[in-house]
């Protein structure tokens, strides 16, 4: 975007930085204050349309609004005139027009009003139309919401009333295409809304500084992803009746293409909450989620440690630390490590928290002499693992043990995605998008050994139906019938692998004296430093 406010004023005068109109620097509206109100125009080739739209903001209203902002999106033709002329008229509210040099899109439009909204501090900020198909007369209705700290965002919605936007001009097949697509919406999202579709939005400006919208499309479903992106932060939207105007404006949405772009963007938001996809326009939690359910890792891993008596115990990879909670419970002192330090996980591991990434190994702190190490869901997420092993080795007693699950790369989702030409990483599980390493049955085998531990016991669990399900008979039957499977075929239907590890150091007895086996091994004695029996061969062996 090229700010055009300079050039805008040496020919015209006015147009930009209005005196009397407060900077960006300027501290926002606290308290009972007033809050700054800004009005985004957003036009494309509207230079027939624009004047008349903008003399309908309503005379009382005028006053109330700190500034507004014209983004002219490129267009073919005098626009960015029109709106520089608009502002030079006596007594309007001070103005900004801007012009980009290239389109960047309904959307991407937006995104540089919002932008600068946030860096003129600005508290709310009202979406409108230069085309004249929203009402600038409802300007007051929608702030009014803001105002009172009801929302974060105000819709105005044509549907509310029935029949109004069929009597205010809306074609049929325009309206049948709102209707359906809204309730397929709606569906989809839990949501209820009237209307996805309205391209008359206010928003505290605070609230859109929260959202990813940087990331989001620079296309005309721009508006559904802010939506989706609401809906996902838990913040609250109010709706308010519009009234529907269809003149002479030209339309330049491709109304299929856009139906087909608005459902692909909550068909994917869904599936990406159930981890499938990267959706990487809705945030990633911070912190990972207990797995509930039989057959889950983090199940498996609970159950071997409640055999084992209580001891101390180090969790790399703790996130928020809701299984060391549960470890605590057994009798267990946890201390934690994680590269994120999550809200409670203090509280939740008695014996510490240490925040390291371990991709640069273990920190010093940790200290040693542990009983058991978990490792849930961690080894894949670095990219040498054999060498964070060897360092867990390194704080464990010499009887301890290593509780390590991954998911099983050979599973057959994985393949059919490879197989199908199709591989792509997912917000979480197999193909997680922060996955570095991945393995087979086979593979791990090798890079425990390889570590220096002996695999005591090596199960697979099946697929965490009851978490993308949500539970219900339906996850308890197919969960049932993945954990047969992986019974009768471990490497194709097994999700994950969970081994329990101990260190590969055997006590040998020589000449009545114990010794440790991995110690001597970790001396590099060289051939003709070992000690030997009487006849003359190495008195210490694997």
């Amino acid at each position: 975007m090229t700010d055009t406010r300079t050039g805008a004023a040496q020919a015209a005068g006015t147009a930009g930085h209005v005196p009397g109109s407060r900077s960006s620097t300027d501290a926002p509206a606290a308290g009972g204050a007033e809050p700054r109100i800004g009005v985004l125009v957003v036009a494309y080739n509207a230079e027939t349309t624009l004047e008349r739209t903008l003399d309908r903001i309503p005379a009382d209203f005028r006053p109330r609004i700190a500034e507004i902002l014209i983004l002219d999106d490129a267009s073919s033709d005098a626009t960015f005139t029109a709106g520089t002329r608009w502002s030079q008229l006596d007594g309007m509210p001070p103005t900004v027009v801007m012009r980009h040099t290239k389109n960047l899109g309904y959307g991407g439009n937006q995104k540089a009003g919002y932008r600068l909204a946030a860096e003129r501090g600005l508290d709310i900020v009202v979406l409108l139309h230069g085309d004249g198909q929203y009402a600038p007369e409802m300007l007051p209705q929608m702030v009014e919401p803001l105002v009172r700290g009801e929302c974060e965002a105000v819709f105005g919605s044509r549907m509310m009333r029935p029949g109004d936007a069929l009597k205010g001009g809306m074609p049929l097949y325009k309206w049948l295409g709102n209707r359906v697509l809204t309730k397929l919406e709606n569906g989809l999202l839990g949501s209820e809304l009237t209307e996805f579709h309205s391209g008359y939005r206010a928003y505290r400006v605070d609230a859109l500084s929260r959202l990813p919208i940087d990331r989001n499309t620079d296309d005309f479903d721009f508006d559904t992803q802010i939506i989706v992106q609401l809906a996902d932060a838990g913040m609250r939207i109010r709706e308010i009746p519009i009234p529907t105007y269809y003149g002479d404006e030209i339309c330049y949405v491709n109304g299929l293409r856009y139906a087909k772009d608005v459902v692909k963007d909550v068909v994917e938001y869904r599936l990406a909450k159930k981890g499938f996809g990267t959706c990487d326009w809705i945030p990633k939690p911070v912190a990972y989620a207990f797995k509930e359910g039989d057959g889950s890792s983090h199940a498996a891993i609970l159950a071997a440690l409640r055999r084992l008596p209580p001891g101390r115990v180090l969790d790399v990879g703790c996130s928020g630390g809701l299984f060391a909670e549960r470890l605590e419970a057994l009798g267990h002192t946890v201390t934690g490590v994680d590269c994120v330090e999550v809200e409670g996980v203090q509280a939740r591991c008695s014996g510490g928290f240490h925040l390291a990434d371990l991709e640069d190994g273990l920190p010093a702190a940790v200290g040693g002499g542990y009983d058991y190490v978990v490792a849930g869901d961690v080894v894949e997420h670095v990219s040498r693992p054999e060498r964070l092993l060897a360092e867990l080795r390194g704080v464990l007693r010499p009887d301890g043990r290593v509780l390590l699950s991954v998911p099983n790369f050979g599973h057959w989702y994985s393949r059919l995605r490879v197989a199908a030409g199709a591989f792509d990483y997912d917000r979480r599980g197999i193909l997680d998008e922060t996955h570095l390493r991945f393995f087979s049955r086979a593979s791990l085998r090798r890079t425990v050994r390889s570590a220096g531990y002996d695999v005591l016991s090596l199960a697979a669990t099946g697929a965490p139906f009851w978490q993308v399900l949500g539970g219900g008979p339906a996850a308890t039957a197919l969960g049932g019938a993945s954990r047969l499977l992986t019974r009768l075929r471990p490497t194709l239907f097994g999700y994950q692998y969970v081994a329990l590890l101990t260190p590969h150091a055997a006590r040998t007895l020589i000449a009545g004296e114990h010794i440790d086996v991995q110690d001597v091994l970790n001396r590099q004695y060289t051939p003709g430093d070992q000690p030997r029996d009487r006849e003359g061969t190495p008195a210490v062996g694997v």
